[in-house]
């Protein structure tokens, strides 16, 4: 089986979340103009493109995203996929056979088909309900990945998906195109950047099916 990239290329224009600082690379040392090497400098949120949020982000008293156990970002995660509706609910979830074992859980949703296609922030996402956090909780997954920059309602009155999910210490994956996958499990392998203390930070996510 061939891993499957999920990861978002980090690149001058791309999707950013309004307020976010937009990525950029800036050519340090270029050999074309004759210098020894190729070197650059980068400009970016912790929060860009494909990216985990640790607990710290929205809960002051949790761990930060060098502090993250490593079993969590790796291993047997199963996706589901919700289509054609604006947001994941309970419900939804609940109907979607995820098995009582999973840890991991990712969401494809119509993000992965079009919001990824568009050059500028996409405000009516696909996002988590606060209610699909809660029962996110309550099944004891300990890993969610979304498909777009958050997971919360763009412009929610309270950040309640982020607080209920964060809050029990869930890692929460933004920003994974999860187009190529299909429903079931698969082996999962994300990790961020070891960003000391950091609130969070950019990732490689891949991942495979398992026979």
């Amino acid at each position: 089986m061939e891993w499957i990239d999920l990861s978002i290329p980090l690149k001058a224009g791309m999707p950013t979340y309004p307020g976010d600082t937009p990525f950029e690379l800036k050519p340090l040392l270029r050999i074309a103009d004759g210098k020894v090497c190729n070197l650059s400098a980068l400009q970016m949120g912790t929060h860009t493109g494909t990216h985990v949020d640790p607990p710290w982000h929205f809960v002051e008293e949790g761990v930060r995203v060098d502090e993250l156990p490593l079993d969590l970002l790796i291993g047997k995660a199963y996706v589901v996929s919700i289509r054609g509706a604006p947001a994941v609910t309970a419900d939804a979830l609940a109907a979607a056979g995820v098995p009582e074992d999973a840890e991991r859980l990712l969401i494809q949703t119509d993000n992965s088909f079009s919001a990824w296609d568009k050059p500028h922030f996409q405000p009516d996402f696909v996002y988590l309900a606060p209610d699909a956090a809660e029962w996110v909780v309550h099944r004891g997954i300990r890993l969610v990945g979304t498909d777009y920059l958050s997971v919360e309602q763009f412009r929610a009155p309270q950040p309640l998906t982020h607080r209920t999910l964060l809050g029990a210490g869930v890692i929460v994956v933004e920003g994974l195109n999860l187009r190529a996958l299909e429903p079931g499990w698969v082996r999962f392998i994300c990790l961020p950047l070891r960003i000391e203390g950091g609130d969070g930070a950019p990732a490689r996510a891949v991942a495979r099916k398992m026979a």
